[in-house]
């Protein structure tokens, strides 16, 4: 059977055109409306099941803002497009690292804008021959989307800079952003076209689709998806002041795997993630991942490479011999320094051309044999800054040429028109010194370029005059605000914006002995030649590959609307609790267990009302008036405060700390549950407490009777994680020795004595109940953090045992979707107090119909 998206386009293929699925009708172009799409639009879609296939060759869809395509008009009179494959896109070349093995499809739109009436034609060619599925996007609506959102919101943002008035980037729009939406819509609906979504992998790319994952994920739940972004991530700081940072994290959380250039960028992704949805990532053998709603998010970490065989064909070509030794030929005598930068206020060409100016005065030794060569292209945004930085580009370049050049040297050539590659090749290879000093870049492979081009080939040696069998030199100034620089372990690396430190750095390039140019050299040219762009992708599908690995075992359903909608995997022996599952087994059962967990579950953690309000206290005494209950909170609470706090409920079972102390009713005693001879270590970990105290802001320590505990809910959450990590190893250092156990929960770190856990009052009770003569035959126990696991741990290794009846209902419940040893959840305070109501209502009807002395079971003491 094939699957219903796949369909769509099998029915528009043509019968006699080559396919890469099945065969069918001629491919009509997508409707595209030229307007803005409701961010909640297809909400109908969200439930819709992934729909089976028989197709299982493996796939992978390549999505980009553009197609790796060039196009030009018809040159024999006749209307229409020839098209060719763009060598110099990335999106192509990333190919060579798939595999023959594996079919790829690209979905992207196309640089030129093409007449309404030729797009079926257009699109079926392009289907036919390349394998490409067109996007075909409205100018109006592609206009807001990429010179509007992309270039004037996201792009300065991400590169660290902040709208602060309107010059600077522009005020956010929201009509800006709802085509960016309605843009990425365009493009799911396209790949809806051609995926199959049992068997394809998606690779969706950069930061002008970072939306595109929640319509994919809201149409196939288990979508194979993964997302590199090329641009850099900026830190919370910078990436907060945006109004959809939440929408942008939550769609981007949709993929399986998130790619980035540097450790950085990953850094202050996870960050934001952490900071403003409350998510923390792990590693674990090496794999970085976010647990989001039972999924987990790998997060990759690989800076793209070159196409290696690609620039050695251009080195290879008889132009770039030619102009090699036409450039040889023009700087006889002279050392050449070289920058390739696109002209865009990022790239730090004025900042470059001010440290040379300074270089020359500096060192008057060194005019007229000292030349710059200034490649600027084209800069791929437009507007006022665009136009400022070309203004002070031409404005410091005439001014250095009038203050050092004269008659035959000319200490400055700015190169603004467009090259050809092997052009720019021929300057690399002639180049002693090349210079990158971007303020900020995504990743920057100019240096890759120039370090194979100074490796040469036989012929540019010959041209150049050098022996082919010596090592060859080079010699980089990279900038340390670019992806390259970490990988450049050989570069002179710089702060652009300190002219004194980028003129010093082109001087020592430049008196460097050869054995260490030589020694910089083959450092980069080994990491450049088995780090290439195939390596790269190589490595990308495979960890995505490892990412979805789970996705056929789990059980997956979408919730939210709009942007917040996510997916929620769970193991399929974990599901929600069903009110009407729990209250019929309540009804058929007659001696029940309830253990309560209070923080996070009978109220909201955090709130700022700690105490249980009055709904809370009279579902508490409904339960336990059923003389078929035992009910029992189980906190980490002291006794004073419990005791206060249920002051009301006579026949409440209460534990404290964690289970130490125990109290099974209003007019009973506080017992331990664990002989403590004493606290004296209290005296060794106090003092190390305090001192994380002093220097972490807003943490506190809360000193139990039998624990310490250091909360630091109130700290910074990436500060206050780290010095958690580092608090928890400095206590098990000093306690090594003592009779307790340090662990670290929820925003805490806890010492404790050794065997004290919520899992030993599980165990009290049901021994008790058991020695009573009312074995369980309904259990109930709900939390909703590490420390309830223990309990859970209980109850759920009691069914086995005698401790319970053999036809006992047992419900361990944890809140929230997460890995936990419970079997069901619930969603949250709401829906606990909900099912709590509905047992509760459910003993009082009983007891309007039966009338049963009080019972009460004591734990008894050890």
């Amino acid at each position: 059977m094939v699957s219903r998206s796949y369909s769509n386009l099998l029915d528009l293929i043509s019968d006699d055109s080559p396919t890469f699925g099945r065969g069918g009708r001629k491919l009509s172009r997508v409707a595209t409306v030229a307007g803005v799409l409701s961010e909640l639009d297809d909400e109908s879609r969200s439930n819709a099941s992934d729909a089976p296939s028989s197709v299982t060759q493996e796939r992978m869809i390549i999505v980009g803002n553009q197609l790796p395509l060039r196009a030009h008009r018809r040159q024999d009179g006749e209307e229409g497009w020839n098209f060719s494959w763009d060598e110099d896109s990335l999106l192509l070349q990333l190919k060579d690292g798939l595999g023959e093995d594996v079919e790829v499809i690209y979905v992207g739109s196309l640089k030129e804008e093409i007449d309404p009436s030729q797009q079926d034609d257009v699109a079926q060619t392009l289907l036919e021959t390349f394998k490409c599925v067109p996007a075909f996007i409205p100018p109006e609506l592609f206009s807001k989307f990429y010179h509007g959102f992309c270039k004037q919101h996201l792009w300065p943002l991400f590169h660290y800079m902040l709208p602060l008035s309107p010059d600077l980037g522009g005020r956010f729009d929201r009509s800006l952003w709802q085509a960016y939406v309605s843009v990425n819509k365009i493009f799911a609906d396209k790949v809806m076209e051609v995926i199959n979504p049992d068997d394809d992998f998606v690779w969706v790319h950069d930061y002008h689709l970072m939306v595109l994952p929640t319509f994919l994920r809201k149409r196939f739940n288990r979508v194979k998806l993964g997302f590199f972004l090329h641009s850099p991530f900026p830190s919370s700081e910078i990436y907060r002041t945006l109004p959809v940072r939440d929408e942008i994290l939550r769609a981007l959380l949709n993929s399986d795997l998130i790619g980035f250039h540097t450790f950085d960028y990953a850094r202050h992704f996870l960050s934001c993630c952490s900071r403003m949805l409350g998510i923390s990532y792990q590693s674990k053998r090496g794999y970085i991942g976010l647990e989001y709603y039972g999924r987990t998010v790998s997060i990759k970490i690989l800076p793209v490479g070159i196409h290696m065989v690609q620039l050695q064909s251009v080195l290879d070509l008889p132009e770039t011999e030619t102009r090699v030794a036409e450039l040889r030929d023009k700087f006889r005598g002279q050392t050449v320094l070289l920058g390739v930068d696109d002209m865009d206020i990022f790239k730090g060409i004025s900042l470059k051309l001010l440290a040379f100016e300074l270089l020359l005065s500096q060192h008057p030794d060194q005019r007229g044999k000292l030349v710059l060569v200034q490649i600027a292209n084209p800069a791929r945004g437009r507007g006022k800054d665009v136009q400022e930085v070309q203004a002070e580009t031409y404005a410091t370049v005439k001014r250095i040429n009038q203050k050092f050049g004269r008659t035959g040297y000319e200490p400055v050539i700015l190169v603004d028109k467009p090259l050809q590659f092997y052009e720019r090749i021929a300057y690399y290879a002639i180049a002693e010194c090349c210079l990158v000093t971007a303020v900020r870049d995504g990743m920057n492979l100019i240096p890759y370029e120039y370090v194979i081009c100074r490796q040469g080939t036989e012929k540019l040696d010959a041209t150049l005059g050098l022996n082919p069998t010596a090592p060859k030199e080079s010699m980089l100034v990279v900038s340390e605000f670019i992806g390259c620089s970490p990988s450049l372990s050989g570069a002179i690396r710089v702060n652009p914006w300190n002219i004194d430190a980028v003129s010093e750095a082109m001087d020592s390039a430049l008196i460097v002995s050869e054995a260490e140019k030589q020694m910089r050299h083959e450092k980069h040219y080994r990491y450049v030649c088995t780090h290439d762009v195939a390596y790269w992708a190589q490595s990308f599908l495979q960890d995505l590959e490892r990412a979805c690995r789970d996705h056929v075992r789990r059980r997956c359903w979408g919730i939210g609307f709009g942007l917040g909608f996510r997916v929620v995997a769970l193991d399929p022996s974990f599901r929600k609790l069903s009110v009407e599952h729990i209250v019929s087994a309540y009804k058929r059962t007659k001696h029940r267990a309830i253990l309560l967990d209070y923080d996070g579950t009978m109220t909201v953690r955090n709130s700022i009302s700690k105490g249980p309000n009055a709904e809370v206290i009279s579902i508490l005494n409904s339960l336990c008036r059923d003389p078929k209950n035992i009910v029992f909170i189980v906190s980490g609470k002291d006794t004073k405060t419990l005791t206060q706090w249920f002051s009301s409920c006579e026949t409440l079972g209460l534990a404290a700390e964690h289970g130490y102390f125990v109290r099974p009713n209003h007019d009973a005693k506080w017992e331990t549950c664990v002989a403590v001879v004493d606290f004296y270590w209290k005296q060794i970990a106090e003092p190390v407490m305090s001192l994380y105290t002093e220097t972490t802001d807003g943490s506190f320590i809360d000193s139990k009777e039998s624990a310490l505990v250091w909360n630091y809910q109130y700290a910074d959450p990436d500060f206050g994680s780290c010095q958690a990590k580092e608090l928890l190893d400095h206590l098990e250092s000093v306690l090594a020795n003592e009779p307790v156990t340090v662990k670290s929960g929820q925003n805490i770190v806890e010492v404790k004595p050794q065997g004290v856990s919520k899992g030993l009052v599980a165990a009290r009770l049901l021994e008790t109940m058991q020695k009573k003569g009312t074995v369980p035959d309904f259990v109930l126990c709900i939390g909703d953090d590490r420390s309830d696991e223990d309990m859970f741990e209980v109850i759920m290794g009691a069914v086995a045992s005698a401790s319970l009846s053999p036809v006992a209902e047992v419900f361990a419940c944890t809140v929230g979707q997460k890995p936990s040893k419970a079997r069901y959840y619930l969603e949250d305070t709401t829906e606990i107090l909900r099912m709590l109501q509905g047992l509760a209502s459910a003993s009082e009807n009983s007891a309007k119909h039966v009338s049963i002395s009080p019972q009460r079971v004591i734990i008894d003491r050890e």
